[in-house]
């Protein structure tokens, strides 16, 4: 099979995960991970994670989302028909979103240099290991001098909900939300496969986790996430639309 029609049977597979497991098909008012209640109208409707911040911990150790301060991965690809390079960061930074304190890591987008995106996004790890996204404050630079702060948002402020990054122990076929702020951020994750190896630069990765995702603010979009144990993000790949993909160059730290 080519590689055009293994994409488009990937989509089509997409397609047919989204009608059975979407949490906004299936329902929008998850609370665990895998589960959801019946569906409402508004994309965030229902959907209020009751988390305690006595049940987060200080350090991020999930296996497939390991976030250890100093943490540093380069990936380079293709994004809007350029070359890319994507530069990752964990700092020693937290911030306190509805009492949870949570990992500050920086996300940097260049192009030949040139500044594209700057991105602080804020994790938090439970007691029982899952991964929770609660926010991020990303900023595009546009090429008229712009700049566009569309797709921030915090979890408790207007109506922004915190969703699983990473679950503790992901299993075929769970669903999740990752996040939740009507309009700008409304992107669920499937796992669909728990085996297998994929090479990139930085090396072959075996027993990865794969994941596709895909959002209401871009209906028809889905993306591929590859995840190695004890790495994080591998592969990053749109399976619909412009070619855009991003590829582990190394980690250190």
């Amino acid at each position: 099979m080519s590689k055009k029609l293994l994409v488009v049977a990937a989509a089509l597979s997409a397609a047919a995960t989204l009608a059975l497991w979407s949490p906004w098909a299936s329902g929008v008012g998850a609370t665990t991970p895998g589960r959801s209640a019946p569906a409402r109208a508004n994309a965030c409707s229902g959907y209020e994670p009751h988390l305690d911040p006595r049940n987060f911990v200080k350090v991020i150790d999930n296996p497939f989302f390991p976030l250890p301060v100093g943490r540093k991965w380069v990936y380079k690809g293709i994004k809007d028909g350029q070359s890319q390079i994507d530069r990752v960061v964990v700092t020693p930074r937290t911030k306190v979103v509805e009492g949870i304190t949570a990992t500050v890591v920086l996300d940097v987008a260049t192009h030949k240099g040139k500044l594209l995106e700057k991105t602080f996004d804020w994790y938090a790890q439970d007691r029982q290991g899952n991964v929770w996204y609660v926010g991020e404050n990303t900023t595009a630079y546009l090429p008229n001098g712009k700049k566009d702060k569309s797709g921030s948002w915090e979890s408790g402020v207007h109506d922004g909900e915190p969703g699983i990054i990473m679950e503790a122990n992901p299993k075929i076929p769970d669903a999740y939300r990752q996040e939740c702020f009507s309009g700008q951020a409304e992107d669920a994750a499937w796992v669909v496969n728990r085996t297998g190896s994929v090479t990139v630069p930085f090396g072959t990765v075996r027993g990865v986790l794969t994941t596709l995702e895909a959002t209401r603010v871009e209906p028809g979009a889905y993306d591929q996430k590859i995840y190695g144990r004890g790495i994080g993000i591998v592969v990053e790949h749109a399976l619909t639309g412009e070619p855009e993909i991003a590829k582990l160059v190394s980690m250190t730290g």
